[in-house]
């Protein structure tokens, strides 16, 4: 009977140790996972995290995001593509001072187009935005940033340097997608 009672204990035993190896494994992974969307996402990360309320639902939501992005076609511009981008640029922030209203629309209009260009799906703006952050983490608060002045401006709200900032941040991010072959 001693025999069986070492026997059961040892076979525990061994059962422990894996379960507690399995869930040491389990631990590293999502903390290693959990870095690699900190590290991809930056303040984006942060930003998921305190909209969903937990890391594991922000976790989700980024993956998934990485994944919907993963199944687009997304391609760098031609250079004449490029460079007819740019020049439209250049007109929308020549006109600024004359127009500055319109130019906030024209600006966020052009954004658009350029992303349709590159294989962006253009839904609606929360949609752009969780696509954005998957390749351009660094700039979509801006994105942010200038829908926030843009909304404000169709409520009559925003001032001229409301107008200027929203610009910028628009500009921001139309750089970082102006990507050539």
């Amino acid at each position: 009977m001693g025999t069986l009672d070492s026997q059961t204990s040892t076979m525990l035993a061994v059962v422990v140790v894996l379960v507690l190896i399995a869930l040491a494994a389990w631990y590293f992974v999502q903390k290693r996972q959990s870095e690699r969307l900190q590290q991809r996402f930056g303040p984006e990360y942060g930003r998921a995290v305190d909209e969903l309320g937990s890391r594991s639902k922000a976790e989700s939501e980024l993956k998934a995001r990485e994944e919907r992005v993963g199944k687009l076609n997304i391609v760098p511009l031609a250079p004449s593509d490029a460079s007819v981008f740019s020049q439209a640029w250049a007109n929308l922030q020549a006109s600024f001072v004359d127009n500055p209203k319109g130019v906030v629309a024209q600006a966020d209009q052009l954004v658009r187009e350029l992303m349709a260009k590159r294989g962006y799906p253009v839904s609606d703006f929360e949609h752009r935005a969780a696509d954005i952050s998957v390749d351009h983490p660094a700039v979509v608060e801006n994105y942010r940033a200038a829908q926030v002045i843009a909304a404000r401006d169709a409520r009559g709200e925003a001032t001229t340097e409301d107008l200027r900032n929203a610009v910028v941040h628009y500009r921001v991010l139309f750089n970082e997608l102006l990507e050539v072959k």
